[in-house]
């Protein structure tokens, strides 16, 4: 049983735990019952878990751990056992003390200005804790928000990367077709002049070769020499 709770420490909610650690209130009970599994102790309304200071910080580590958590859950029990068996033996301490107080009154003031100094150093060192608990918190904010902006940062710079990308494949694919279609002109362009090209050659072929027929006829036949050039010619 726990007999860590300080008087008048205060008690949190589900709700409240959420709020204090920054997590949601489902995540509150799956770690709750994480820890539970693994042997740790929570104070009980009945079937509900009541959170003080030390639950938080538990909760805290198991948000923030890289390790399974399982694992933290068993390291964090451990040390809630080390953190009962020192409360344990000091209250057992304090009761010794308090059956074995002298009867002599200047000896009972001296062990009262002894017990006052030790609760006031006790009272010290617990603002002290608290200070540097909330000044930890705050730095574990902090370093949370600048992981949310840097993430952030990488996913806009990585998606107007990705952008840029594709409207420079959008242009060069835009450019390609302009050149392909530009070389499929050209080269049916090319065809049709080579086409025109074999035409003209072919009626230049036809019309040289009926003119050697002609005048191999023309030749042929006996005429004399100015009719037949001037029939050839005519023709």
């Amino acid at each position: 049983m726990r007999r860590d709770i300080q008087p008048n420490e205060r008690a949190f909610s589900s709700k409240e735990v959420a709020e204090e650690v920054g997590i949601a209130t489902p995540t509150v009970r799956k770690y709750g019952q994480i820890l539970e599994r693994n042997g740790y102790e929570f104070l009980k309304d009945g079937d509900r878990r009541i959170f003080v200071q030390s639950d938080l910080e538990a909760l805290i580590s198991l948000r923030d751990t890289d390790k399974p958590l399982d694992d933290t859950a068993k390291d964090l029990v451990y040390q809630q056992k080390e953190r009962l068996d020192r409360f344990n033996e000091t209250e057992i301490a304090v009761s010794d003390t308090y059956e074995n107080l002298p009867e002599d009154p200047n000896q009972l003031k001296e062990v009262l200005r002894f017990l006052v100094n030790e609760l006031a150093a006790t009272r010290e060192m617990n603002v002290q804790l608290t200070n540097d608990m909330s000044q930890l918190r705050t730095a574990v904010s902090r370093l949370q928000q600048d992981h949310h902006s840097i993430s952030s940062n990488i996913a806009n710079s990585a998606q107007k990367t990705q952008v840029k990308i594709e409207k420079l494949s959008e242009q060069q694919m835009a450019h390609y077709e302009t050149l392909l279609q530009q070389e499929k002109q050209m080269n049916e362009f090319l065809q049709a002049e080579i086409q025109n090209m074999r035409d003209e050659q072919k009626e230049e072929w036809h019309s040289q070769n009926d003119f050697n027929k002609r005048l191999e006829e023309a030749i042929q036949k006996p005429k004399g020499i100015w009719e037949t050039l001037f029939l050839l010619f005519r023709k």
